[in-house]
């Protein structure tokens, strides 16, 4: 998933030990983590991430975007140019990293009779044939149910039958396959989007599913207090320094604004 949650209404998430790929290369994490289109905005692998890095300080992580938002399952076949694109990225992170875990939330675009049939079958083909491109064959694979607000927005009547791709995700059994549940969730105001509070807490249930290696079929008891230790977590001085420059960069702060905040940060 690339995500399509509003920015403006959850906390930034800045974090030096949570790096992510961009054209071969390591940086630190900035929202949006994919830039598929225009619209793209905050992700569940942030919070992932987050919540990870809460249980390892003194270690880093890196998120690997390889998304297309609206892609069906075909789109993703093997040879594909999305599917080339996952590899790719993924051979240019595993020249300094080992790839540790693989995020899957998708099945919008599939939410079709005839196409729910047979996601089980398309999915376990492009899954062992990545697997099997990246030696990953033991690796966790962390996938998530839809929204059940699917049938209720501004585009419910192409969702009639999304009950079927979501009950193929939840009986996916593969070996080292996670599954997490969506419920309680809630979408953007187009009611085809999870909404970028919902997608910090999924975010919050895929790392649970990682770290336990076992399905989360509903919501964790402690999710919000997971997400309020994350957002309140003091910002170290490189932190703070990313941040300002960032917003100096993207034109939010003047550059008056921005010297004597640097020289305060001296």
């Amino acid at each position: 998933m690339a995500g399509r949650g509003f920015a403006h209404e959850v906390p930034a998430i800045i974090n030096e030990g949570i790096l992510m790929l961009r054209n071969g290369r390591w940086q630190m994490m900035l929202e949006p983590i994919h830039n598929d289109r225009p619209g793209a905005g905050i992700g569940l692998a942030s919070s992932f991430a987050a919540a990870w890095r809460s249980d390892h300080p003194n270690h880093r992580i890196g998120l690997i975007p390889a998304a297309e938002g609206g892609s069906s399952l075909d789109d993703w076949a093997v040879g594909s140019a999305l599917f080339d694109h996952a590899i790719a990225q993924a051979k240019l992170a595993q020249r300094s990293s080992t790839i540790q875990g693989i995020l899957w939330h998708q099945g919008e675009s599939d939410c079709f009779p005839e196409r729910a049939e047979v996601y089980q079958e398309k999915l376990t083909v492009i899954i062992n044939a990545l697997r099997n491109e990246l030696s990953l064959h033991t690796t966790p694979l962390i996938i998530g149910g839809l929204g059940d607000f699917l049938p209720h927005g501004m585009y419910g009547k192409y969702f009639s039958t999304y009950p079927l791709v979501n009950k193929a995700l939840e009986t996916y059994n593969q070996p080292h396959c996670y599954y997490v549940s969506a419920q309680g969730l809630n979408a953007n105001p187009d009611g085809l989007h999870f909404n970028a509070a919902s997608l910090r807490v999924l975010g919050i249930r895929y790392y649970q599913a990682y770290l336990q290696q076992a399905n989360i079929p509903q919501p964790l008891p402690n999710e919000n207090e997971v997400l309020a230790t994350i957002y309140t977590r003091p910002l170290t001085k490189r932190e703070q320094l990313f941040q300002l420059e960032t917003s100096f960069a993207t034109g939010k702060i003047s550059v008056e604004t921005f010297q004597q905040e640097m020289a305060a940060l001296q």
